[in-house]
């Protein structure tokens, strides 16, 4: 059997599960949505679809939710809405894509800790605790952070605890991250983000924050945007170097998949203009490269190449995701 064939039919025997994918933040507007089937065709059968980020507030987050899921809804035969781990594995077996939503930065709930459950109640699995800039709850990793977690900030990850809303900690500063891990009691995630001792960018994370994510029982999803991947080169080596150093520090257990692929590359050259979120010293501009998710095969040859087990193979690709949600969310 070859390295592509074993790859094949591994992916295709296997929950693949990414944890963060981008379609258009518009809640009008579902000319993108069509091209979720790009996941299916790659062999993932498990999505986390986002729907709002930074500054945005409650109205935008809500509106948004409420677009993808009227459209998910309406193509039943196609799609599940995530309620549940049972709905992951039973899309799965129907030959269908769960879709689950996520949110960057706690912006999302402003002063609100009831929205939590709200969020939860209509399909939120994950929530991070800022994006790139400071909010009620935290700092963000593109600036000082010398308050860390705020008070506020544990009444929300106690909320998110009560209701079963999985911690994550990608776009946060690091001394928030780690007050984070320290106050948790349940697994916390990264759930897009890459290793700073790989490639040196603020929007990586350090290897203390990386250990400190798996000694709380979490897991690391590896990011696929070009920026936090390596300065030049293949970025699918890239990504599985990233993998196989977050493996080697803190093991299969703890890695998984965040490819955090932008639908519309417009939108993301739109956002990426903007100095204040994204300043250009740090390499933001128009062109962003990504990790499709078309490139699952070639991940998964290159780690069979590195020698990796299947079992480890399957952790990675979503197994490791499974075993947080089902410790994590209510009901499953």
């Amino acid at each position: 059997m070859t390295e592509s064939t074993a790859a094949n039919a591994l992916i295709e025997s296997s929950l693949v599960w990414d944890n963060h994918g981008c379609m258009p933040v518009r809640p009008h507007d579902e000319s993108f949505l069509p091209q979720l089937e790009r996941y299916r065709a790659a062999g993932v059968n498990t999505v986390a679809l986002n729907v709002g980020y930074g500054e945005q507030g409650i109205e935008d987050h809500v509106r948004m939710i409420a677009h993808f899921r009227r459209w998910l809804m309406e193509r039943e035969d196609d799609y599940v809405l995530v309620g549940t781990t049972d709905d992951i594995e039973r899309a799965r077996r129907q030959g269908k894509l769960a879709v689950m939503f996520d949110i960057e930065g706690m912006n999302a709930v402003s002063d609100q800790v009831s929205l939590v459950q709200l969020y939860y109640d209509l399909g939120v699995r994950w929530m991070l605790v800022a994006y790139n800039r400071a909010n009620r709850a935290g700092s963000g990793c593109q600036e000082a952070d010398a308050a860390g977690l705020t008070a506020y900030g544990r009444r929300l990850l106690d909320e998110m605890e009560r209701v079963g809303m999985v911690a994550c900690c990608s776009h946060t500063g690091h001394r928030t991250t780690m007050d984070v891990m320290a106050y948790s009691k349940r697994p916390v995630i990264f759930s897009h983000s890459n290793a700073r001792s790989v490639h040196d960018h603020p929007r990586n994370v350090r290897d203390e924050a990386l250990r400190a994510c798996a000694a709380t029982g979490g897991v690391v999803g590896i990011n696929g945007i070009g920026l936090f991947l390596a300065s030049e080169g293949d970025l699918v080596e890239a990504f599985v170097r990233h993998i196989d150093y977050v493996v080697q520090l803190i093991g299969p257990d703890h890695v998984g998949l965040g490819l955090d692929y932008v639908f519309d590359q417009k939108e993301l050259d739109d956002a990426v203009s903007d100095p204040t979120a994204f300043p250009p010293e740090l390499g933001y501009a128009a062109g962003i490269q990504m990790v499709p998710p078309e490139s699952i095969a070639q991940i998964v040859e290159r780690l069979l190449t590195l020698g990796y087990s299947n079992e480890n193979i399957r952790a990675i690709l979503g197994a490791n995701l499974l075993r947080v949600a089902k410790q994590v969310w209510r009901g499953s």
